[in-house]
């Protein structure tokens, strides 16, 4: 008898499953990277300082373990929201945090819900656990399906505000709706909320199954340095902390986060920037190409291409891509259904980085009169 394969051998659910696909992280240099939605900015000059003190003359701190429970950094993200250190869970990024969550809420008999389109790492993550999803569609209104999230049988909902990819948020209120109907636990994912108008901190007080995710990875610029956390009840939290990795977060993590927070004038700066390049490739997009482009409170766009015929559709979507690839303009392309097909989702970037990007659909556009 032939002896096994390695995936014959693993776990049924881990060998059918389909790994998260991140955008392209080109390594040569001369491309315009408007796909991963990370910072065109610098974090504050404090992080490198931080991140020197801590190596140290000799790098000897590295060879002892981090804090466990990242306390001093919980301490400071419960002071940015007038929260308690009790209230707070610091993950290797904000996806560590919702694997925790899966982890804890989701199997078959409890599955785990989620909007579509959201954050594609959700039905990865349910996968991994060997879970069972429980999916329910916007439509392109993107308006709250309030009475369907109301009755999912789900034990843990995932809401992604503002929602990835289109850059839609959702209101304190309407998360109020949902919180006073659905019988489980309501995750707010928001990655993207400091370049919103609005966010969900304050309605933690009044509503124990509700928990918050943040990221640094975008509005504080640390991307490489992989750190999210979790707001939420105490109770909840001590959840988390049952299953969560003894050292999830690494020492020089730890330090970085620290000092970005300690700094919020600069991210302030930053965070204005990006919002005022924002709205203004919004209005461009919208008011001069007379593409429709969804009203966005991220630090992306969710733009619907049209040729020089005037055609829209998942071909001219993937027309534009190649072409702007062809150029070195990286965006993102999501091809796999309906609801994204014919949108390209475009990291806000610098100035000079957008404008190079309206040069180069500017191009496609002339390539597409024939």
């Amino acid at each position: 008898m032939p002896s096994p394969s390695l995936t014959q051998l693993a776990l049924p659910h881990v060998a059918r499953l389909h790994a998260y696909t991140p955008g392209l992280q080109p390594t040569e240099p001369g491309w315009v990277k408007l796909n991963t939605n990370e910072c065109p900015y610098p974090p504050s000059p404090r992080v490198a300082e931080a991140l020197r003190r801590e190596i140290g003359a000799d790098g000897a701190s590295l060879r002892l373990y981090p804090n466990p429970k990242s306390s001093p950094l919980r301490a400071a993200v419960a002071a940015h929201h007038g929260l308690r250190e009790e209230n707070v869970c610091i993950g290797n990024g904000s996806d560590d945090i919702l694997n925790l969550l899966v982890r804890i809420f989701g199997t078959q008999a409890t599955p785990t819900g989620f909007m579509f389109p959201s954050y594609s790492l959700y039905p990865v993550l349910v996968g991994i656990q060997d879970g069972r999803s429980a999916e329910i569609e916007f439509d392109r209104s993107m308006r709250l399906p309030f009475e369907r999230i109301a009755a999912s049988p789900a034990s843990v909902f995932f809401l992604t505000s503002p929602n990835a990819p289109t850059g839609v948020a959702f209101s304190n209120a309407e998360l109020e709706r949902i919180l006073t109907t659905f019988r489980g636990v309501l995750v707010v994912d928001e990655a993207y909320v400091p370049f919103a108008r609005e966010n969900a901190v304050s309605l933690l007080a009044r509503y124990p199954k509700l928990v918050i995710v943040r990221t640094l990875s975008k509005a504080y610029a640390l991307a490489g340095i992989r750190v999210g956390y979790a707001l939420a009840e105490p109770e909840l939290i001590g959840l988390l902390d049952r299953v969560r990795d003894s050292y999830n977060v690494n020492r020089l993590s730890q330090a970085a986060a620290l000092a970005a927070l300690g700094d919020q004038p600069y991210y302030d700066a930053v965070l204005t920037r990006v919002k005022t390049t924002r709205d203004a490739n919004l209005q461009r997009l919208t008011e001069k190409r007379g593409w429709f482009t969804y009203p966005s409170q991220a630090n992306f766009l969710f733009t619907e291409p049209r040729n020089a015929r005037g055609e829209s559709g998942a071909a001219v979507a993937r027309s534009a891509y190649d072409f702007l690839c062809s150029r070195k303009v990286l965006v993102r392309h999501f091809p796999s259904h309906a609801l994204t097909a014919s949108f390209l989702r475009i990291t806000v970037g610098t100035d000079g980085e957008m404008t190079a990007l309206h040069e180069s659909l500017d191009a496609w556009l002339k390539s597409t009169h024939a």
